[in-house]
């Protein structure tokens, strides 16, 4: 590849990882990653109220069948992961779940679509995978970190989760500080590596069908290969945000 083409590429690249943005500094919003994620949250909505208007208790038909699938599995992963009474959790945990797969599942559009139509009207970037952007997985992240410590406190108390965070690993008075620290930093990773994991997975899988995209007539098969690939990688990432939800808010209702 000649160096122009070289260039080409990089500027190819760089064009469909930048976002369209307002703003400056910490002020910068993400206009595409608010509207779609905003876009696929009201699909999830309209599709689930939808369903939910029309069961029937006879023979359900395809739609029906999935949705139920889904609220059944999430449904099962909720009794038997999460060992506390709550009536959040369940709808908590499918809102998670089906919204992050659809923000997921924007990773199989192809690269250029999106980006071209709306070129069409004037608008230069346009990212349509929401969960390639760390703000958008930071603020999922940060949602359930505020969930952990509320209901952390409503369940022990101010005192007990305090004693949770300095009693723990070690149990002389003397090592309260190091076991505070410790705790601190065990508490602070669990949004961090929430965010992180499901942002590095799909940025990179975004990633590598840009990549693609740039090598020509053989993108085709490649792209169709890597596309099949994700047909697990799209899921499991959502399964396991989920999971992981479900995890640490059942840690956070154990009042022992």
């Amino acid at each position: 590849m000649s160096s122009s083409a070289e260039v080409t590429s990089q500027e190819y690249i760089k064009h469909h990882l930048t976002n369209l943005s307002v703003g400056e500094g910490f002020w910068t919003f993400h206009i595409d990653t608010l509207g779609w994620s905003i876009f696929l949250g009201l699909v999830f909505l309209t599709i689930f109220r939808s369903v939910a208007k029309k069961a029937e208790t006879g023979v359900p038909g395809k739609l029906q069948c999935a949705v139920e699938m889904i609220v059944e599995f999430v449904d099962d992963s909720v009794k038997s992961t999460f060992h506390g009474k709550n009536p959040v959790i369940a709808p908590l945990a499918l809102t998670i779940f089906v919204w992050v797969l659809l923000m997921n599942a924007m990773d199989w559009v192809p690269v250029d679509l999106i980006p071209k139509a709306f070129e069409l009207v004037g608008v230069n970037y346009m990212k349509a995978v929401p969960t390639t952007d760390i703000n958008m997985t930071l603020a999922l992240a940060l949602g359930v970190f505020w969930l952990i410590i509320y209901y952390s406190i409503k369940v022990k108390g101010i005192s007990g989760f305090i004693k949770e965070l300095t009693t723990q690993p070690f149990g002389h008075w003397t090592l309260y500080p190091v076991n505070f620290l410790l705790e601190t930093v065990t508490l602070l990773a669990r949004p961090l590596s929430l965010a992180l994991r499901l942002f590095g997975n799909l940025y990179a899988g975004e990633l590598i069908f840009i990549l693609i995209a740039t090598v020509g007539v053989f993108q085709l098969p490649m792209h169709f290969v890597w596309a099949a690939f994700h047909l697990l990688v799209i899921p499991l990432q959502a399964f396991i945000f989920m999971t992981l939800t479900i995890v640490y808010l059942s840690l956070a209702h154990e009042d022992h």
